[in-house]
């Protein structure tokens, strides 16, 4: 579907600055997966598991769905004396939350595990998680793996990169030097003081752009990532460090374009083990002095 010039008309806005005086509240009890929903795609064809249909090459033919988890890829540890969430990554898939949220501050911490599967089990391929903001869409809807969406990469050596998931997403940006060419596809670097630029899936772009700077800590260390969501701005931190700020979420699945600025939130089942734990999140008036643009 596309929307020409319509799109960029959208792209009007104020970021706000203030101090929220909102407290913290959980969105994870510790104790079991409450308010939360869960939902797997299909399994890879190496993965072992009795009773499920397959085609002639072996391959499964059925996502697993919402509420089934055969795999135990969604489980409750203690790590490092405290409680957190085990998501294997054994399958791709979808921890939901139930509710929905918009004018909000999250934070959360997570840690990488050892283990990785197919089809993202090579030495060379980084471990791989995601969350998902500002969800416009039920899992497994269209076919889709992933529901519609802004993503805030979780990956390693990415975290805090921008996928626009099925939507379009507006980011101060330039094109990295060298790329862009007919040998290398157009890398984007987000840039404060650069142009906007639209970012999306669409034929020819992967609707990535990269955060700058890198404030990741090596694996196996605890990071801590924050999301500001507030109007139609949001702000990717990492650690304490701004690495992106982006506007305004437009929904592609409609027959004309609109602005998302609430949903539930996912984290990601990408091929890798990985530990959330410590999640909260805080509503806010105002995108908090701290981060405010200066």
């Amino acid at each position: 579907m596309r929307y020409p010039f319509v799109v960029v008309a959208l792209f009007l806005g104020v970021v706000t600055s203030g101090r929220s005086a909102e407290t913290w509240r959980p969105l994870w009890n510790g104790r079991d997966l409450s308010g939360w929903s869960t939902w797997l795609a299909r399994p890879h064809a190496s993965t072992v598991l009795p009773g499920e249909a397959r085609d002639a090459k072996g391959n499964f033919t059925q996502v697993l769905g919402g509420g089934r988890d055969p795999l135990a890829v969604f489980t409750l540890v203690d790590v490092d004396g405290q409680p957190a969430i085990r998501i294997s990554g054994q399958v791709f898939g979808e921890l939901r939350t139930q509710a929905a949220f918009s004018n909000y501050h999250l934070r959360l911490q997570f840690k990488w595990g050892e283990k990785k599967w197919a089809p993202r089990d090579k030495p060379e391929t980084p471990r791989d998680s995601g969350l998902l903001y500002h969800v416009h869409a039920e899992s497994g809807a269209e076919g889709r793996t992933w529901s519609r969406s802004t993503e805030l990469q979780i990956q390693e050596r990415d975290v805090g990169d921008l996928y626009a998931v099925g939507s379009f997403v507006f980011v101060r940006s330039a094109m990295r030097q060298g790329t862009g060419n007919a040998a290398t596809k157009a890398v984007f670097d987000y840039d404060p003081k650069a142009a906007w630029n639209v970012f999306a899936q669409v034929p020819g772009r992967d609707g990535r752009c990269v955060k700058q700077p890198d404030n990741e800590k090596p694996t196996g260390e605890w990071n801590t990532v924050e999301l500001v969501c507030f109007g139609e701005d949001s702000i990717h931190i990492v650690n304490g460090q701004v690495v992106m700020r982006l506007h305004r979420t437009v929904r592609l699945d409609t027959p004309t374009p609109q602005t998302v600025t609430s949903g539930p939130l996912i984290l990601q089942s990408e091929g890798a083990e990985i530990f959330y734990r410590a999640i909260e999140l805080r509503a806010i008036t105002a995108v908090p002095a701290e981060w405010a643009e200066r």
